[in-house]
């Protein structure tokens, strides 16, 4: 009788929801308050819920539109219209320690949500969005599985300090890799980049900010799953264009050279070492389960990933392993708490593996014996290789080995608590506590890699950890008076340390396979203990901002903040700086409201100044280092001399903006986009100073110089059409230019060349010879400026005199070097979406016009363009008597060492590139097929990289033109260019991938 009462007691509430168009919003959740009692709207609106008394209150909520409380009373139908929120509308933007409509936003700040992330499936977040935001140059440093990408917002400023943007990841400033981070984890992310923006960071946002937001759980939401998984092949882009066998011997002859071939060489053999040596394809996939839900007074979030990424290269890739976990929860009407934790496992196998060697045999060599077993190396005229293929990398894939295993856990916890009796008053705590380790482990066998078979064994370990803590105290102050005067007030007390510690060890002679890099302490050979580093910094730090805004028409941003630094000497750790920034929404002005064609218009000024202090610690202090004296056989001692002299004036480094920004939107918000122009000045650049030998110290670091960035940028999006007889098309654009030059160097200096930093330039110019075509038989002026030159040799720019007949008046010398700019003239990206019904088709691109792309594959640095037939060389097109058109010179001419001289300039060329990154296709099953609210599947096809254009670099070589290596990597010679410089050197190959994937809710 009771649970029949019980059962009796229960009302049965049916109903529809529908939006301000008088449409069915499926999947609204609807909360009986104060219960766990709850449902979701059907595909068509329609719910059916159970209450228990008249008294009963049901909750309507669904993200993008305002929530809704609805008492039953007495009725049975309860038919609900809700209505799209004004944050939605008007784009809530994260600025830092709060969040912003973007109407009232004063800086430059930048948003992109997680559903445009993850139309592009990458492995990392700078990936994902590189080419999609205006002025966030994000350039490709490596084409190993699971690299980081490069980030510069608004170009490069600093000289030696990080030029790197700061990451705060939910609230809390990110020590780590953005790679650490999973793309699927993301809700939004918000990019600061102006002065009047950063400032609320501080030093740490001297280079922009870069906010993510991760996907948290919805209040009331009943628990849902969610599944994102894709999986692809990947397959070569193009091989490296190196010469076949009759090529490589029609070089021979032009050049006179190594026409009697080495043991192993043959005229009738035709090797192509990269198809004996790449993997046919690779294989790219991705697994992301999470659950997600709330109560009435909290919600929660859980999920876990899988990725992995397999090379071209054999026995070379990346997996990660990752998981995070999200909960909010109200306690009372006063108080609530928090915490999110991000954790990581990745391992990066098989990174010394490199394809140098694979390019330079040349492809008259027989890799096999007469047998048809494989040669252990082949001999060439002047050279004799090891040899490495596919199946013979693999086969050593257990004493041939190198490992990195990363560990991060990145875990924040806030606490939150309304003041009583004001209205808008809270205080919040925010602690962040990361740990980040590496571990890192090789192992080379006997003669592995080496022309000796006896070559021994080596081995090594290199450890390192990351231990930092935030800890922040946030005193908010919100509240809208007489609904036209709205106050934002936040004052901050920070206090940040992070230590680092790392060791290492190597060995040689190994006694057994089976030990690989395990066991150094059994080696046989001499074992050596590397220099171990530590270092301690922290920060500390006040502030204060106010934001207000009049009627939504008048804004006004005001920021102070200050930072005291244990980096920097004593009287001089701590800065103060202002920044302060206005707004003016003239579409809300009176004498506006007649023009219908304008839907916003806003004017924003601002000015700030940041500060760095981004050099290592103890850089105030001198240093010593150890130098071994023998005195006879046996006895020796150790003695101390100063490698770098004390700076105990070094201070601040610190930045002023001026940015100015238009935000426009016209035809009924069709088109919406923003333009930009902002100066930064850099003024006390922190630089190692270089002194001269005589002084017997080679350094100090000081602050010296200044720096200027200046520059535009343009964003626009439209719709052209929504929904019109079932179609839609979404597209955008961006654009952006930056000028940076180096405005002074310390004592009236003019140039730096060992640097190649000069006053007047580009902080990222070459100085070098400028290639202006080749000599060509009958001119003049040969022996005058090339003194023992040859016809077909490389022709530079020559800066001197000429004399009454026109004759140069010297040769050509140092002093004909050029200084030329790397960086692009404008570069952007684009996007477009067109969906019909239930398909969608995305497209995402992106493109730089002008600068200069460094190829070492074509330069001297590289030594696979010496045009003397020792080695392989790149396919060219070279100078002969019956070619003299060519753009190369004549083999096997005047030489500077191994090189053509001036070969340097050989692997300039034009940067200029358009490519497709991604094209899309997918399909909702919603649309028709699945009629059930609670279960959504989407599935896609993507290809990505299937169209590079407009590129000189890939008409020559038909090579991906994006850069895949630092200055200072993957080439021959790695001192030619500064590590700053971006170049497209000899890595493992750029890929194109064919991908399949699916998103399913339920």
């Amino acid at each position: 009788m009771i649970f029949t009462l019980a059962a009796q007691a229960q009302t049965q509430i049916k109903g529809r929801v529908l939006d301000d168009q008088g449409k069915p919003l499926p999947g609204v959740s609807i909360l009986v308050k104060g219960t766990s009692t709850s449902t979701t709207a059907s595909n068509t609106g329609n719910f059916s819920i159970s209450v228990p008394s008249a008294s009963s209150v049901l909750v309507f909520s669904y993200i993008g539109f305002t929530s809704k409380e609805v008492p039953v009373r007495n009725q049975t139908e309860i038919n609900v219209t809700l209505l799209p929120s004004a944050a939605e509308l008007e784009q809530v933007v994260v600025v830092g320690y709060g969040t912003q409509r973007k109407e009232a936003v004063t800086g430059s700040v930048a948003n992109i949500s997680g559903e445009k992330v993850r139309e592009v499936p990458a492995p990392n977040i700078a990936q994902a969005i590189q080419g999609r935001i205006a002025g966030v140059n994000i350039s490709q440093t490596s084409t190993k599985p699971g690299a980081t990408m490069q980030i510069l917002i608004r170009g490069a400023r600093s000289l030696s300090a990080s030029n790197d943007p700061l990451v705060v990841l939910d609230g809390i400033p990110f020590p780590g890799s953005i790679g650490d981070i999973n793309p699927n984890d993301i809700k939004s992310i918000d990019i600061l980049k102006d002065a009047s923006a950063t400032a609320i960071y501080g030093s740490r946002g001297a280079n922009g900010v870069i906010l993510l937001t991760t996907n948290r759980g919805q209040q009331g939401a009943p628990a849902q799953v969610t599944y994102n998984s894709y999986t692809g092949l990947q397959t070569l882009f193009a091989k490296y264009p190196m010469m076949n066998s009759q090529e490589l011997i029609a070089l021979r002859k032009a050049a006179g050279l190594f026409t009697t071939n080495g043991v192993d060489e043959s005229n009738d053999t035709d090797t192509d070492w990269q198809d004996l040596f790449y993997n046919k394809s690779a294989v790219v996939t991705s697994h992301d389960v999470g659950v997600s839900g709330g109560s009435a007074t909290g919600n929660y979030s859980f999920g876990g990933g899988y990725y992995k990424n397999q090379s071209l290269i054999p026995t070379q890739q990346y997996t990660r392993y990752s998981m995070k976990a999200s909960l909010d929860q109200q306690i009372g009407k006063l108080f609530r708490i928090g915490f999110t934790s991000n954790n990581n496992y990745n391992l990066s196998e098989g990174n010394q593996v490199g394809v140098y060697g694979v390019l330079s045999n040349t492809p008259m060599s027989n890799p096999y014996n007469a047998d048809g077993s494989l040669k252990r190396t082949i001999r060439m005229p002047q050279d004799e290789a090891w040899i490495n293929t596919n199946q013979s990398t693999k086969d050593l894939s257990d004493i041939w080995l190198n490992e990195t295993r990363g560990f991060a856990t990145y875990n924040s916890f806030y606490g939150e608590v309304k003041i009583p009796g004001v209205e808008g008053l809270k205080y919040r705590a925010n602690l962040g506590l990361d740990f980040i380790q590496s571990n890192n482990g090789y192992y080379t066998g006997v003669g592995v890699g080496s022309t000796t078979a006896t070559t021994v064994s080596t081995a090594g370990v290199g450890n390192s950890q990351t231990y930092h803590w935030t800890l922040e105290n946030l005193l908010t102050y919100d509240r809208t008076f007489s609904e036209k005067h709205n106050i934002n007030v936040v004052a901050l007390y920070s206090a940040e340390q992070n230590k680092f510690n790392s060791s290492s060890m190597t060995a040689r002679d190994i006694p057994s396979d089976a030990f690989q890099f395990y066991n150094l302490g059994q080696a046989n050979g001499e074992i050596t203990i590397g220099n171990g580093n530590y270092n301690l910094s922290g920060l500390m730090s006040y502030m204060g901002r106010v934001m207000y805004s009049y009627d939504n028409r008048y804004l006004i941003s005001a920021t102070l903040r200050s930072d005291g630094s244990s980096r920097l000497a004593p009287g001089h750790k701590w800065n103060t700086y202002p920044a302060v920034s206005v707004g003016w929404n003239l579409m809300n002005e009176p004498f506006m409201k007649g023009i219908t064609a304008i839907d916003r218009l806003k004017i924003r000024v601002g000015y700030g100044q940041t500060s760095n202090q981004s050099v290592n610690p103890y850089q105030t202090l001198g240093l010593l280092n150890t130098r071994p004296y023998n005195f006879g056989d046996t006895n020796y001692a150790i003695g101390y001399y100063v490698s770098q002299l004390p700076s105990p004036n070094l201070g601040w480094e610190y930045s002023q903006t001026w940015n100015y920004g238009l935000d426009f939107s016209v035809l009924k918000n069709r088109i919406n986009g923003t333009f930009e122009y902002y100066v930064t000045n850099t003024n006390d650049i922190l630089l190692g100073i270089a002194l001269p030998p005589t002084s017997g110290v080679a350094s100090y670091t000081a602050n010296i110089g200044q720096t200027q960035n200046k520059g535009w940028e343009l964003s626009v999006n439209g719709n052209i059409f929504n929904n019109k007889d079932g179609w839609s098309w979404d597209v955008g654009f961006n654009l952006s230019a930056n000028r940076n030059k180096l405005v002074s160097l310390a004592s009236g200096q003019t140039r730096d060349e060992g640097n190649a930093w000069f006053v007047g330039y580009n902080i990222n110019a070459i100085y070098d010879y400028e290639k202006i075509g080749l000599w060509q038989a009958g001119d003049p002026n040969l022996n005058v400026l090339e003194p023992g030159g040859n016809v077909g040799m490389i022709k530079v720019k020559y800066t001197g005199d000429y004399d009454a007949t026109g004759k140069p008046t010297r040769a050509i010398g140092a002093a004909d070097r050029q200084i030329m700019n790397v960086d692009p003239k404008l570069s952007g990206g684009f996007n477009t979406r067109v969906a019909y019904k239930g398909f969608d088709l995305n497209v995402v691109g992106l493109f730089k016009d002008g600068g200069i792309l460094i190829s070492t594959l074509y330069g001297s640095s590289g030594y696979l363009n010496l045009l003397s037939g020792r080695r392989n060389n790149v396919k060219v097109d070279y100078w002969t008597p019956e070619n003299t058109g060519a753009k190369y010179p004549k083999p096997g001419g005047i030489a500077s060492g191994d090189n053509p001289k001036y070969g340097s300039t050989l692997g300039y060329f034009d940067a200029s590139f358009l490519k497709i990154r991604t094209i899309s296709l997918g399909y909702d099953f919603n649309r028709d097929l699945i009629k059930d609210s609670k279960v959504r599947l989407r599935m896609y096809l993507t290809v990505q990289n299937p169209f590079v254009m407009f590129s000189p670099y890939y008409r020559e070589s038909g090579m991906d033109p994006e850069t895949n290596s630092y200055g200072d990597e993957n080439a021959a010679v790695t001192n030619t260019y500064q590590r700053r410089f971006l170049t497209v050197g000899t890595n493992t190959p750029s890929t194109r991938n064919y991908v399949a994937g699916l998103n399913l809710t339920f």
